[in-house]
């Protein structure tokens, strides 16, 4: 589905190997949900990282992104004062995410993105 806003926000992170059933829980069935209501938010796509093998300069190569966070999740928003909203306040602050996930959580980056094409 075509990019529809003029920003993307990106978070990526880590979560303990115990946690994970949690996290992806927690993060489809009340996070997204949340920031989905917050206004200026049109959608929300999770990623998580796969095995990268790839065809450049005539062999395979195999890339490894050390350091990288394991799960990404990219929002579509249509301005960066949707970050600084008290609906998105609020909403990050909702469910079991603060207490239950978020700690658990590390190597955890922001990233805003403005599209240009």
């Amino acid at each position: 589905m075509p990019i529809t806003t003029k920003y993307l926000f990106l978070v990526s992170m880590d979560v303990e190997p115990e946690k994970e059933a949690l996290f992806n829980e927690v993060y489809d069935e009340e996070h997204v949900p949340l920031l989905l209501k917050v206004d200026g938010v049109s959608a929300v796509t999770r990623l998580t990282s796969e095995p990268l093998v790839v065809s450049m300069a005539g062999k395979q190569q195999t890339i490894v992104a050390e350091g990288e966070p394991k799960f990404l999740a990219m929002y579509e928003i249509d301005s960066p004062d949707v970050l600084v909203s008290d609906a998105w306040a609020d909403a990050v602050e909702q469910g079991r995410w603060p207490e239950m996930v978020r700690p658990y959580t590390s190597n955890r980056r922001h990233v805003l993105r403005k599209v240009i094409a």
